[in-house]
Formats: structure tokens, sequence, C-alpha cells
């Protein structure tokens, strides 16, 4: 679908011109900057439901293409569409946004730091998080892909708390080494493009439809070694945004240094792009290897969910719990891609939203209670729920999201690529169920600590939630609990951009078999 109007350019374009312009306020009007970072965040808001609305679900694979020549004499392009997959997480971003500028209300003006740089990074992370969705060039993605680092590095290196620096550098320079990796790939796969006359007389092409085209129909000749090391180039740099496990021991110290609304943007929303890119990328452009890699990859899957639930047992630290949950959660949406089901792909789309949203929503509650008590320690608490009720009872159902409680949102994702799972690998699906009784464990446990029981020395006056924090708190609830009893709207957007994806890399859901009575048998 072509559209008329380059509503994707907008999109994008008017929270990195928001951010542009709250730099430009006075530098004492920092309520102003705030108010005006909510707005533009809102108006983001707007321009996606527009889309939303346009979009057709029976239509073009890409709508709302737009492609203008960029660096012709390279074959580079400002090409940008979106399919129901990026679609959903478009949604997720610009919803997110808005909800953490008012839960970081005060953080950038703490410690006399500066607020109007707070409220512009976030704004301009926004912006490179949706383009990142939107492209269709690979060169394009891959530039902000990696340009999205830098207001993260920011956001965590100077609002974030005691150890941000180290935090900081620790992220950037983990996700700077799988950039290069594959920056590497990107170069390989442009010169394989020039050999095989995909783009133009004198240049190679970057566009993703062109070559993903020549791949699915033989054209795109290369050695199977070369591809191989192209994959494993791309797959590095999304594992490690993800993160998948080995590749995560960057996430718990960014999300315990960076301010809770800092944490949720990385963990909701800039961590998705990794997993987005396993879908779009690596089975699009190497469909072999990521057949010839799917065991390993998979199993590595498996293991962060295990792994993930069981450190996070042990943690004594509320916000490392919670990050932790975040590399169990991933191994599932990575699973869920590699099983190469149409039930794995769609119910791994739909973790990744529904992930972002409880994820959110506990992440936010537990900042607020770590502000009021001033610890993150988990023993420093206890009774809460007699003296703030609406904290501790939005912290369970957030809670109960996370482990998949039927009824709330993240239970039909995770059921669905648990299934897709089943029907081509029983045995990996059986040991990522463990993980259903080990979030069980660490989630009622974590809340039968900090929330129940007697009130303890130093909680007595803990406030329950103000105003602004319950409007920051209500929609994730609402959306967890309607994508819970109703996620129809988001699967019809994602189930034909995923059948798109499994036709182009030429897998069929397997036939599933049941045991019956032996033939001639009495009934």
């Amino acid at each position: 679908m072509m559209s008329q109007f380059p509503w994707l350019s907008v999109l994008w374009v008017v929270p990195v011109v928001g951010a542009g312009f709250v730099m430009t306020l006075p530098r004492h009007a920092r309520d102003l900057a705030k108010w005006v970072g909510v707005g533009v965040s809102v108006a983001t808001v707007a321009v996606a439901a527009l889309v939303t609305a346009q979009f057709q679900t029976s239509g073009d694979r890409y709508q709302f293409v737009e492609s203008h020549s960029w660096i012709p004499s390279f074959g580079v392009g400002y090409i940008v569409g979106v399919d129901g997959i990026a679609l959903v997480l478009i949604i997720l971003t610009v919803v997110v946004v808005p909800v953490v500028l008012l839960a970081g209300w005060h953080d950038g003006a703490n410690e006399g730091r500066s607020t109007h740089a707070y409220v512009a990074l976030t704004l301009l992370l926004e912006g490179m998080v949706l383009i990142s969705l939107m492209a269709l060039d690979v060169l394009l993605f891959f530039m902000f892909f990696e340009v999205m680092l830098v207001p993260l590095y920011f956001l965590i290196g100077v609002f974030g708390g005691e150890r941000r620096g180290k935090a900081a550098l620790k992220f950037l320079l983990y996700n700077l080494f799988g950039g290069l990796i594959m920056l590497a790939a990107v170069i390989v796969l442009y010169v394989a493009t020039l050999t095989n006359g995909l783009g133009s007389e004198t240049a190679g092409t970057f566009d993703l439809r062109t070559i993903a085209a020549a791949v699915a129909n033989g054209e795109l000749l290369v050695n199977p070694a070369v591809l191989n090391m192209m994959f494993l180039g791309f797959m590095l740099a999304f594992a490690i945004k993800a993160p998948l496990w080995p590749f995560h021991s960057w996430l718990p110290d960014a999300a315990v240094e960076a301010t809770p609304a800092t944490a949720v943007l990385m963990m909701a929303v800039v961590d998705k792009v990794g997993t987005f890119g396993m879908l779009r990328y690596c089975l699009q452009l190497f469909p072999q290897p990521s057949t010839y890699f799917r065991p390993a990859i998979i199993a590595l899957a498996v293991t962060a969910i295990i792994y993930g639930a069981i450190v996070a047992i042990g943690q004594t630290d509320v916000m490392r719990l919670i990050a932790y949950t975040s590399i169990s959660h991933f191994g599932f949406i990575v699973m869920g891609i590699f099983v190469m089901t149409s039930e794995g792909q769609s119910g791994s789309t739909l973790y990744m939203v529904n992930h972002g949203i409880a994820t959110a929503a506990l992440f936010l509650i537990a900042g607020f209670l770590v502000s009021r008590r001033g610890t993150r320690a988990i023993a420093a608490y206890g009774g809460v729920q007699k003296v703030a009720p609406a904290l501790a009872g939005t912290f369970l159902v957030a809670g109960m999201a996370t482990l998949a409680l039927p009824g709330l949102a993240p239970f039909i994702s995770e059921f669905l690529v648990l299934v897709g799972t089943f029907t081509r690998y029983p045995i990996f699906a059986v040991l990522a169920s463990v993980a259903l009784v080990l979030s069980a464990v660490y989630i009622l446990w974590l809340y039968q600590r900090m929330m129940t029981g007697p009130v303890t020395d130093g909680n007595e006056k803990l406030r329950d939630l103000v105003p602004r924090e319950i409007a920051v708190v209500s929609p994730l609830i609402a959306l967890l609990i309607v994508l819970g009893f109703y996620p129809k709207p988001a699967l019809d957007l994602i189930n034909p951009a995923v059948a798109h994806t499994l036709t182009s890399i030429g897998q069929q859901d397997p036939q599933p078999t049941v045991p019956t009575a032996a033939e001639g048998s009495d009934p």
C-alpha cells in the first residue's frame, strides 16, 4: 500500500522535533519542558492511531511505504513501511513513552540535572526506536539500531544511580561490540547483492524487500559458509540487544542503576528491537542458516527461560529480581520466533507487547515504592498492603501478569509460544514449562515478603499512590486485563504478517500427531 501522505515519516519526526523544541525552552521552565514532552508523546500516539486505523489487515504486506533514493551510488534509500508485527510494536512504543514521562516526573530534577535534557533524550530515543521498526532498508535500520544507544546511554549514565557510569559503559560496550559484528555482516550482504546484480548496474542494494525476494527465489547465490557467518553477525547483535543468555549480563546492572522510567524504556521498548530484528532480518535474509542454527538457538532460549527464573528467586534487590524475570521472558520470545510455527511466532510477537506492558507496570510500581522507602532491599519491606493498599493491589496484578496468570495479557502469548513449540520440539516445550512453576515462586514469594504480614519498622508512614501515579498505572493495568480477555485486535494485525514471514522462508506448520487406538481395535 502506497500512502499519499508520509504518515510514517511524521510518526518518527514528531518526537525528534519535539526533543529539539524542548531544548530551546528557557532553562528555568522545567515544568513546561515536562508538559511539552508529555504533549509531544501524546501527539505521537495520535499519529500512530491514525496509521493503525488506516492499516488493512488483508492488504499488502508492507503498507504506508515511502521510498526515496538517499545515496544512489551505494544503493542506499530512505525506505520505510510497516507490517502488522512492526505496527503492534510501534503502538507499544508510543503508549509506553507518555507513561514513563509521567512516571519519571521528578527524575530529571534530581541533583540539579537538566530536566530539559531528560525529556529531550526520552523523546529522541522514541524517534530512533520508531524509525528502526519501520525501516525497510537494511543500512537505514542498522544506523538507527546503533544511534538509539546514544540517548539511552546518557539516560542511564547521567540520570541513574550511584554506579550509573559503570552500568552505562557496560551497556554501551556490549551493544557496540554486537553492532560492529553486524556491520561487517551488512557489508558482506551488500557485496553479495552487488555480485548477484540485485541493484543497479553500478551499485548493489540494501532494500530488504528486494533482497528477501531474491533469497526466496534462489537468486542470491552465496557460499553457505558465508551465509552462516552473515546470519551469526546479525544474530549476535540482536541477541545482545534482546538480551539472550549468555549475552545478558549488561541488563541487570543497567536496569538497577537506571531510573525506573528509563529501565522501562530499555526493557519494554528498546530491547524489543532485538527480537524484532530476529523476525524481520535473520529469518527473511538467512532462512537456511536460521533453520540450521534453530536447535542451538532454541536451546539457548530455554536455558534463558530457566536461568532467569532461578536467578530471580535468589535476588535480594527487588529491581534486580524484576530485571532477571525479563531475561526469562525474552527466552520465551526468542523460542517462539525460532520454532518457526504460526502459533509460536504469533505468540512471540504478542509476547513482546504483553511483556512490555506487564514489565512497565511492575517496574514502575516497584519504583514508586523504592522512592518512598529509599531502598531496593526486599528485606526492608513488609506489611505494605496495610499502609498502601492501592500500591500493593496494583503490584499484585502486575506480578500475576508477569507469571502469566490466565485472564491477564501474558497468558495467551505464553500459551501460544508453548503450543507452537510443542508441535515441533516437544521436549523443549516441556522444559520451558518448568518456568511456569518458577515464576509463581519468585512473584508470590516477593509479594509475600514485601506486601503481607506485620508492618516492618520504617514502613508505617508509606504513602499510597498519588493521582499522578494512578494515572501512570491505570492504563497499564487496564491493558493487561483487556488483552487478557480479548487479544483478537492485536492478533488480527500480527497473524497475516507471520503468515507472510513463514511463507517467504518456506516453513509450514508441522501436522500435530495424537496417539489413537490401534486400527481394528474396539472403540
